[in-house]
């Protein structure tokens, strides 16, 4: 049997996974669209609709199709953790969607030879008003798991998640942190076939990242298959035995994990171009970044960098706007955050802002980096990712030479130092 996902109809078998017989997921010319309104004035009470509508009878909504996923077809065997990889807007997250019948496709086919458990957002399935223990034994209902099954593997599920103090509390009452931290242990120990996940290991500490990645991996290696979006590489890296790289909702590659993120390097070039242009920028327009510009090409890794922002005016714009500017690394990874909320600047739209950050005490190891602003007031106003990019020499910021051995772990250098005392003996 298999669950089989098209246009038209959705029918749901037992699962039926025979290892190395059949693929866990057949995917073939998969689509997805959605209708995109244009902007246009919009009445606020019920009399300026009626006159409205009173003085264009015959006006109509304008859409236009805006195409998430096209004829993406691929197959995963049993046993594979597969990460999906790609920038902002690729279609990653829609993909595992329509994978785990969240939403259904515009066109094509989706096989699921197994049951398929999902960790798309925080909280996934849970209900506020129960607490631990019940969302337990209702999540695992809704993954289609019997009471039984679900018995067994409770008090793994509760040693996992840390949570024990707190499963009679609603969960409504529970940190992002524990939240997250419940649903996974979940979604990951009841036996579906099929696991994915989307971004989730962002939540938590790094004893519980490191658990999770230890936990994926043995699924894994149990002979179920895993399906991981991401935007942290090296989890991909660390937990992932192939990937697929996804570049405007196409598969791009489908291959080694190495392989997947060497065209995601590759693509920054396309993707810088493409958002040089506001109109194709995320955000809502009411406030455009204009030029943003790295004082120098090259730094050595212990330089201050300085960072020029020029942004354009609205004087309709009520209230201060605030940016927040990324440093990532060239496998997407972001390795500093500098919001000017933390430094209490906040920017008055009326007039043009020059503005200049400047980064210290940041010792970036060698390498090419790029640079991330964003606009924001109450939402985000301009978002203009790939806007800069810079290089950090191949050189080393201590006094010592000591092997490469000595610098390869870490994103960044660290500026430290090391005092020792002879222990006196008695």
């Amino acid at each position: 049997m298999t669950n089989t996902l098209n246009p038209q109809a959705s029918t749901v078998g037992a699962p039926g996974r025979v290892p190395g017989r059949e693929a866990a997921i057949r995917v073939s010319g998969l689509g997805k669209s959605y209708r995109v309104g244009h902007k246009g004035y919009r009445p606020s009470t019920i009399t300026e609709a009626v006159i409205e509508r009173a003085k264009h009878p015959f006006r109509r909504a304008e859409y236009e199709e805006f195409l998430a996923l096209d004829d993406v077809s691929f197959e995963v065997p049993w046993g594979e953790a597969v990460g999906i990889v790609g920038r902002n807007g690729a279609g990653k997250s829609t993909l595992l969607k329509l994978l785990t019948r969240v939403t259904a496709p515009s066109k094509g086919r989706v096989e699921l030879h197994g049951r398929i458990g999902s960790l798309l957002e925080v909280g996934t399935g849970f209900h506020g008003e129960l607490t631990g223990r019940e969302n337990i034994f209702l999540s695992g209902s809704l993954l289609g798991m019997r009471r039984k099954e679900i018995r067994r593997q409770f008090d793994s599920i509760v040693d996992f998640s840390g949570v024990e103090k707190f499963l009679d509390t609603p969960v409504k009452r529970y940190s992002s942190g524990m939240y997250v931290r419940l649903a996974f242990a979940v979604a990951a120990h009841l036996e579906t076939e099929i696991l994915a996940i989307d971004e989730v290991l962002a939540v938590g500490d790094a004893e519980f990242q490191a658990k999770s990645l230890a936990k994926m991996r043995d699924v894994a290696k149990d002979g179920r298959t895993v399906l991981y979006v991401s935007h942290q590489m090296q989890t991909v890296t660390a937990l992932c035995t192939s990937a697929i790289y996804l570049e405007h909702g196409r598969i791009g590659y489908y291959g080694t994990v190495e392989g997947a993120l060497e065209r995601y390097r590759k693509s920054f070039a396309s993707f810088a171009a493409r958002n040089a242009d506001p109109a194709r920028r995320p955000g809502n327009g009411e406030l455009r970044a204009t030029e943003v510009r790295v004082s120098e090409d090259a730094f050595e890794p212990a330089a201050d960098k300085v960072i020029e922002i020029r942004v354009g005016d609205n004087p309709e714009l009520l209230g201060q706007y605030f940016v927040s500017c990324h440093v990532n690394d060239e496998n997407g990874v972001v390795v500093a955050q500098c919001d000017s909320r933390n430094v209490g600047v906040w920017l008055d739209p009326a007039a043009p802002q020059e503005i200049d950050l400047t980064i210290r005490s940041l010792w970036l190891k060698p390498g090419k980096y790029t640079v991330d602003v964003f606009v924001c007031k109450t939402g985000i106003l301009d978002a203009w990712e790939g806007a800069a990019q810079f290089e950090v020499l191949p050189t080393s910021p201590y006094p010592e030479l000591a092997g490469e051995e000595a610098l390869t772990r870490g994103l960044v250098f660290a500026d430290f130092s090391y005092d020792s005392r002879t222990e006196r003996r008695p």
